[in-house]
């Protein structure tokens, strides 16, 4: 088919895209790693994806489901040792009592159950506010649901915590959620007690629902993680959403849950045994193993991505890059902004001239400007190599 044959096909075929699908943007993660693919030699600090092999327990687990013929549908909500073994993790860890049979549902990743969290909540024209830089999917997720997304902008002098005055300042008659996640990507940026506390009590006065993304809350160095379904009045008005990808290095396996009042879950439900049925069994096997048996691997992971962070942050400082230090996450989110080039420009040229891959701060959002997001979930040899690097294409520009 020539060109012009071609481009007027693809008019007719694009014609039966739904409008609000066709307005949203493509992730600029993925579509500058994109680029990345077609090059040689680099070392990515770009995907936030752990380095480490998932535990060979984990492991194991999955392939002896194989071995027993575990092969099959499971209930719509999941396997009922799994839910139990979810509660009592989530009771353990967060100080929150949910029933493993009705208020706990397996999902296909975080991802998925952020998005029936949404769709559930959501009509046509509510608001739902989230803080920004945040990660990519917040908005496209919104739309999707004919929802209207507000951001909240978070500022490098608050260390990019929401701050409960700009939270109280956002909303409006339309505004039904908060869609909160601390540990931040692409920040690193946490949220202590004090702070929930006071974003809780504006969720309370003002009837907001809230949607708690914690999929990096056993990645904090210091301090301790609270959930914000801790709080008083909270854990009744709070879906509480977590997964297995970052802390046990168990990306491939696409699990995760969302737990919150019977209501909710059931609305949840309905979207999920529509969409997905169910998670994938095997999959759901080696997630009992990590929440049974895991916590050894996911303390020595942690202890790796904190010296990790010590090493990134200091060599940024040492090149005279404003940086602050993430408390949460495997991300560092240092300003570029005094040397003169957009987000995309600095990752695009550093990507050319010195083979190191980071993604442009505004792919987070328009207060992401300014920045990079570096994820040291990357070996210290090529953490140290890249800085090498970057540190040389920094000082060009001066």
């Amino acid at each position: 088919m020539n060109t012009s044959k071609q481009v007027e096909s693809d008019k007719q075929v694009s014609a039966f895209v739904a409008d609000h699908v066709r307005d949203i943007p493509r992730s600029g993660i993925r579509d500058f790693f994109e680029i990345v693919q077609t090059m040689k030699n680099v070392i990515s600090l770009g995907i936030g994806e752990p380095d480490f092999v998932t535990p060979w327990h984990i492991r194991e687990a999955a392939i002896y489901a194989l071995e027993k013929g575990r092969t099959g549908y499971t209930s719509n909500l999941g396997l009922p040792r799994l839910r139990r073994s979810i509660a009592a993790y989530v009771a353990k860890n967060y100080a929150v009592e949910y029933e493993a049979l009705t208020e706990v549902l397996v999902t296909v990743g975080v991802s998925e159950a952020l998005d029936i969290a949404i769709r559930a909540t959501v009509n046509p024209g509510d608001e739902v506010l989230y803080h920004e830089p945040c990660y990519v999917s917040y908005f496209p997720g919104i739309a999707l649901a004919h929802g209207r997304a507000v951001p909240i902008h978070t500022r490098k002098e608050d260390c990019f915590k929401l701050r409960a005055e700009d939270l109280a300042a956002a909303v409006t008659p339309r505004s039904k959620v908060l869609l909160l996640s601390f540990p931040t990507n692409p920040t690193g940026g946490t949220l202590n007690r004090a702070e929930l506390e006071q974003i809780a009590r504006v969720c309370v006065d003002k009837n907001l629902l809230v949607i708690t993304d914690e999929i990096y809350s056993e990645l904090v160095y210091s301090g301790g993680h609270v959930s914000i379904a801790s709080l008083p009045g909270m854990r009744e008005r709070t879906i509480f959403l977590h997964g297995f990808s970052k802390a046990f290095a168990m990306t491939g396996f696409r699990i995760g849950y969302a737990c919150a009042p019977a209501p909710l879950t059931e609305a949840m439900m309905k979207i999920h045994q529509y969409s997905m049925l169910c998670a994938s069994i095997i999959a759901q096997e080696a997630a009992i193993e990590a929440l049974e048996h895991g916590e050894p691997d996911m303390i020595a992971m942690r202890e790796q991505y904190f010296l990790r962070r010590n090493l990134i942050v200091s060599r940024l400082r040492q090149m005279g890059l404003e940086c602050f230090e993430p408390q949460g996450s495997f991300y560092v989110f240092p300003s570029i902004a005094p040397l003169g080039m957009t987000s995309k420009d600095f990752a695009l040229t550093l990507l050319e001239k010195e083979k190191v891959a980071m993604v442009p701060g505004n792919a987070f959002g328009k207060s992401g400007e300014g920045h990079v997001r570096c994820s040291y979930a990357t070996a210290l040899d090529q953490i140290q190599i890249a800085m090498d690097r970057m540190e040389r294409f920094v000082q060009s520009l001066r």
